[in-house]
């Protein structure tokens, strides 16, 4: 069962289970595929579609950020719930210390030292990356593996 599938197959659950968040979530992803595969003028991969989702997921953590500073928690609780279902459609996150292992392997096939490298090693990293970790979190580890 491609992502597509499993989110429509979700989409129907939730429907007959009046989950509303879930509900919301799985329309407003299915919406953006939409949106992008009208764009492209194809169908969209399983890739592609987990990078959709990882977009409106950092979306919503700046739109989370900003209820927090504004008092919202009855609008903060209802983001956390959605970025909690959205992640679910995402492979398992890499931990820090495996990002750390595979940005140090990529340093050492690179022969990469000093901040000037910091681009070569965060296209190399990302490229290995890609969907299994946080863009922000690889950043920040590429920075404190040069630095050394």
């Amino acid at each position: 069962m491609n992502l597509q599938e499993r989110l429509m197959a979700d989409l129907k659950e939730a429907l007959r289970n009046n989950d509303v968040l879930r509900k919301d979530a799985i329309r407003m992803i299915r919406a953006a595929i939409k949106n992008a595969e009208i764009a492209w003028q194809r169908e969209a991969t399983d890739e592609e579609i987990q990078g959709i989702i990882s977009r409106e997921i950092n979306r919503r953590l700046e739109a989370l950020e900003m209820f927090r500073k504004g008092g919202r928690d009855d609008l903060v609780a209802s983001e956390e719930a959605g970025i909690a279902i959205l992640k679910q459609y995402l492979p398992e996150q890499l931990s820090r210390e495996q990002i750390v292992e595979v940005v140090q392997q990529v340093v050492k096939e690179l022969g990469a030292n000093g901040p000037s490298a910091f681009g070569p090693v965060m296209r190399q990293a990302m490229s290995r990356l890609k969907g299994k970790a946080d863009g922000r979190l690889v950043s920040e580890v590429v920075r404190e593996v040069l630095s050394r």
